[in-house]
């Protein structure tokens, strides 16, 4: 698979590091990739501006405890449909993660929000009613069982 960013070896070691600890301070990132902290630093700039490290919340710490996931089928799949829906993903603040998905379904959305309530009213009213959704499976979270990052790094 190619890699889309111009990444060295001392830039993956950045990344593995960060992904197994995102809190550190720069001088101690910098201490277990072997550079120096201002070098370090830049480095880490640029990954951020080249949007290849992004922050993350804990969400269940701030009070947001519903996770689902939802599965929505369109009536009709034509580019300009597939399109359309999926800009309206962008205007709904309880979904965190939007992905166009092939078989059954159409997309797959990571939902997330303070309360039972606030997630149901957002199914019914906003994703049951929206043009063209034919079909919204639901599936609510127990508890995670895996997070190791979004990326799998050789040893």
């Amino acid at each position: 698979m190619p890699i889309k960013a111009d990444l060295d070896a001392i830039d993956w070691k950045i990344l593995r590091e960060l992904q197994q600890d995102g809190r550190m301070t720069n001088v101690e990132l910098s201490g277990r990739v072997g550079i120096s902290a201002p070098p370090c630093l830049r480095r880490v700039r640029r990954l951020e501006e080249a949007g290849i490290i992004r922050g993350l919340l804990n969400a269940p710490a701030l009070g947001l405890d519903v996770v689902a996931f939802c599965l929505i089928g369109l009536h009709h799949q034509a580019d300009a449909e597939l399109k359309t829906f999926a800009e309206r993903t962008r205007g709904w603040p309880i979904v965190r993660d939007a992905w166009m998905v092939s078989g059954e379904s159409d997309f797959l959305l990571h939902c997330v929000a303070s309360d039972l309530g606030t997630f149901q009213t957002f199914v019914i009213e906003e994703l049951a009613s929206a043009s063209n959704v034919d079909t919204v499976r639901t599936a609510l979270t127990i508890r995670r069982v895996k997070d190791e990052g979004l990326v799998a790094f050789n040893a």
